[in-house]
């Protein structure tokens, strides 16, 4: 059967081929940079000196993408408006001496990275993908991108008692893949496997940054197919939607007041204190060197900032239909019903009154309809970069995102038209 749609499907459809070509930080930035490419953007340097000219231009520094479009004539202080995301996503990651094993099977021995749902990690196919360091300082990204571990589940014959009892995982005992058989350990064979597949002499990697990945592709789910099932959506959903939205601004010709930015940050998982992380001083320093390259002051650095204000988009939770009395009894986001504005009085959500009327301006600008998370008040709040950005820079933040289910499984699940109505709420946002 075909499937009904009341929106643009093809939006979607290239989510579906970010979050394949993703399956790290370091291979998102990559994807979100050859996107802005072809918009017209282009990479400058941390080291070089900048311009001040006109046009759209983008930092990597790891895992991270700060991009921005001046617009022609744009003053010193003129505003910016930022959507902010991150890359990373909780799974499994190779430790330093990465090659173990037992009773004659080849493990790799991993890390747990953020708070991943574990047992959705269990008998499914994983691949290995992440950042090579070379000899000379360089990088180089792999992707094995096939069946390559596996972490097997006990059988319920000796763990009788799981179903009534659930699931007990010990991190450093249960989630050790395998990926082979040999009664010999030896140190250096995951490094020696991975120079081959990247193409590389032995012994030319001297440091790595590697993780594991769902191969499962994602998929349209359902009767009529108006559910999108994949990895990492939380948060490359934003990070792919925010990519979009900027390089549509930058492609527009439109007479833009503010300066669109998209600021995606990784080790947002993990708290965002590093040099990646929201919490450290890369978009802080981008913005304030854009001013200065034009010619700003402090003065006009100051004034920029005041009138900046920041979506910070990341996913959040839709009403289980299985567990709805954990969910506020008020605020019940629906997948595609469209973004969600996400509201906690203690801070854990950067939004206030003020920002729910910019988001609502987008929104309605943008002809499409927006929800409200609350946390059940009996329940911990989650949290994102968005109080970090708000508290570290000084800027107006808010918080919004896609609502959806299995959030931090390794395969997650959303509404297939809801992508498509984030971007345009953030087209909208960048363009007032």
């Amino acid at each position: 059967m075909s499937a009904p749609s009341h929106f643009d499907r093809g939006h979607t459809d290239d989510l579906m081929t970010f979050l394949s070509a993703s399956p790290t930080p370091y291979h998102a930035v990559a994807s979100a940079a050859e996107r802005l490419e072809k918009a017209g953007f282009r990479q400058v340097s941390e080291t070089d000196a900048w311009e001040g000219t006109a046009g759209g231009k983008y930092v990597l520094r790891g895992g991270a993408i700060v991009a921005w479009y001046v617009p022609e004539g744009a003053a010193a202080h003129t505003p910016f408006r930022i959507v902010g995301a991150h890359t990373d996503s909780p799974n499994l990651r190779v430790k330093p001496r990465p090659d173990s094993g037992a009773h004659g099977w080849r493990q790799v021995a991993v890390e747990i990275y953020g708070g991943p749902l574990m047992n959705s990690w269990l008998d499914r196919d994983l691949g290995l993908a992440g950042r090579l360091t070379l000899r000379d300082g360089s990088t180089r990204l792999v992707n094995v991108d096939r069946p390559l571990l596996r972490v097997p589940q006990l059988a319920i014959h000796m763990d009788r008692n799981v179903t009534a009892d659930g699931l007990k995982l010990d991190k450093q005992r249960h989630l050790q893949p395998v990926w082979g058989l040999d009664d010999t350990v030896r140190d250096g064979d995951l490094i020696a496997f991975l120079e081959d597949e990247a193409g590389l002499a032995r012994g030319e990697v001297t440091g790595w940054d590697l993780m594991t990945h769902s191969v499962e592709p994602p998929a349209y789910l359902g009767r009529d197919r108006e559910l999108l099932a994949g990895p990492r959506m939380d948060n490359l959903l934003s990070v792919h939607a925010g990519t979009a939205a900027l390089a549509a601004v930058a492609t527009s010709g439109a007479d833009l007041p503010y300066i669109p930015v998209l600021a995606a940050f990784d080790h947002e998982e993990t708290g965002s204190q590093s040099d990646t992380g929201a919490d450290g001083p890369l978009l802080g320093s981008v913005l304030e060197r854009s001013v200065f390259a034009r010619g700003g002051s402090y003065e006009d650095r100051a004034r920029a900032f005041a009138g900046t204000v920041c979506l910070s988009s990341d996913t959040g939770h839709a009403v289980h239909p299985n567990y709805a009395e954990r969910h506020d009894p008020t605020h019940h986001p629906r997948v595609n019903g469209g973004p969600i504005l996400k509201v906690n009085v203690n801070n854990r959500y950067a939004t206030d009154g003020s920002g729910r009327a910019v988001f609502a301006v987008a929104c309605e600008k943008a002809d499409i309809p927006f929800q409200t998370f609350v946390s059940n008040n009996s329940m911990p709040c989650g949290t994102t970069i968005g109080p970090i950005t708000a508290a570290r820079h000084g800027i107006s933040t808010v918080d919004i995102g896609v609502a959806i289910l299995s959030m931090h499984s390794a395969r997650e699940l959303c509404g297939a038209d809801d992508p498509y109505l984030l971007a345009n709420a953030l087209v909208a946002f960048l363009r007032p």
